[in-house]
């Protein structure tokens, strides 16, 4: 039987997922993106091109790789068939070899209009959204008042009258809760219309669609979104994403039961990163953050916004490792670090006096975490150049080896850029 492979982000996102999906997705016949939505921002660079996905999973990018949008994820069709358009330009045909659940949900204008008004009522607590719509979308599904793709291949009349009749419910929360001005109900309904004539080809029963993963016929990989601290349930809440992250999204956003699994592979950066708010116990702030900041160039891939940058969280790491059940780990961005003096490593936490070594994700009590710190020496050598991990510096191995120790899950490759090749297996030292 074929093993499959699942790739998830083990901090707060932007782990490099799309890169390592990318380059695992050359020895699979199929990859599936498992939840969340357009505000994943996915970049994989190959030779001199970059591509930065939203929607897609990042196995599009492989000639003759199948994708799957999973039900478990929200859909922009307006994001959608952009990124089909994009990538058509750029000679690749990303629309004949994605096909989407017809049990995932779509994303409407109206739910960007609520979350950008409901973050703006926020004020100083909002919890740093992206503003693509996705929470009110998800919160649709789970009111059971959402529209799912299988929607679009109704008759036209019908689709008509569902859509103008969930725009119109739209707009009284709009006008009651934030006074806004009420969307068009029937031009919204005319470009859904249009949309489904396009996308009914692509839409499928996800359970159908994936019998030959079940049987053991087709290779895949289950590509996530976000990051484990980023869960809905076993993250840093509220400072979260609305869908399930971590390894239990990979079943319910599949319909594929634990067995059909098989390899469970964490992404970690070399250090840590967040985009929004919420407690970072190993947050750097001033120069240190700038530097690090402008090393690994951590500017959102969907909003452009600075993250925030900071050492390697091993007390969060291993929380994420062990909710995960990780096989294995990569980790990426290693090549950010070279050139610094000293590199620091968290290995507990001190919370009101009290020295922690196990992670927490009740928030406010996290928000008084105080990281302790170990500390590593640095290297100099320029790591892209190197292609065998014993040539890497003594300093590098040393620190490779002491954060696979603290997670507890061996680390299997190390990643020395953005590039494909980048890609450095190792077996030991």
């Amino acid at each position: 039987m074929s093993e499959n492979i699942v790739v998830l982000g083990c901090q707060w996102g932007d782990e490099g997922k799309g890169k390592v999906v990318d380059r695992l997705a050359e020895n699979v016949e199929l990859v599936i993106r498992f939840q969340g939505g357009a505000n994943a921002g996915h970049t994989v660079r190959i030779g001199d091109e970059t591509f930065i996905l939203h929607l897609l999973p990042s196995g599009i990018l492989r000639e003759g790789v199948e994708c799957l949008l999973g039900g478990g994820v929200v859909v922009d069709p307006w994001i959608l068939c952009e990124e089909f358009d994009t990538l058509a330009a750029r000679s690749i045909d990303a629309e004949s070899r994605c096909n989407i659940s017809g049990s995932a949900h779509l994303v409407m204008p109206y739910h960007k209009r609520l979350e950008e008004l409901r973050e703006l009522g926020l004020n100083r607590k909002s919890i740093g959204t992206t503003g693509r719509g996705i929470g009110p979308a998800y919160e649709d599904k789970m009111a059971r008042m959402g529209v799912r793709v299988c929607d679009l291949t109704r008759p036209d009349d019908a689709l008509r009258r569902l859509i103008i009749e969930k725009t119109l419910r739209a707009n009284r929360l709009l006008a009651e809760r934030h006074e806004a001005a009420p969307l068009a109900s029937e031009a919204l309904a005319d470009e859904i219309v249009g949309f489904a004539h396009r996308l009914r080809p692509r839409i499928v029963s996800s359970f159908a669609f994936l019998e030959d993963v079940r049987e053991g016929r087709k290779r895949t990989l289950l590509e996530g979104a976000q990051g484990t601290l980023l869960d809905v349930d076993l993250g840093t809440f509220p400072y979260v994403t609305s869908s399930s992250c971590a390894i239990g999204g990979a079943m319910t956003g599949t319909g594929l039961s634990p067995k059909h699994l098989g390899k469970i592979v964490g992404v970690f950066k070399a250090y840590c990163t967040r985009v929004g708010n919420g407690p970072f116990p190993s947050e750097l702030h001033g120069d240190g953050a700038e530097e690090l900041r402008k090393r690994g160039k951590e500017f959102g891939a969907t909003t452009g916004r600075p993250r925030r940058c900071g050492w390697f969280d091993a007390v969060a790491a291993r929380y994420a490792a062990e909710v995960n059940g990780l096989d294995e780990i990569v980790m990426t961005k290693l090549d950010v670090l070279s050139g610094m003096e000293k590199i620091d490593v968290a290995v507990a936490y001190e919370i009101d006096g009290e020295r922690r070594e196990m992670f927490t994700n009740w928030t406010e009590e996290l928000g008084r975490a105080q990281a302790i710190y170990e500390q590593h020496d640095g290297w100099d050598a320029d790591l892209s150049k190197l292609e065998n991990f014993k040539d890497f510096p003594a300093e590098t191995r040393a620190y490779v080896r002491r954060i696979e120790e603290l997670v507890r899950v061996p680390i299997r490759v190390v990643c020395t850029g953005p590039g494909r090749d980048r890609w450095v297996e190792r077996s030991a030292g």
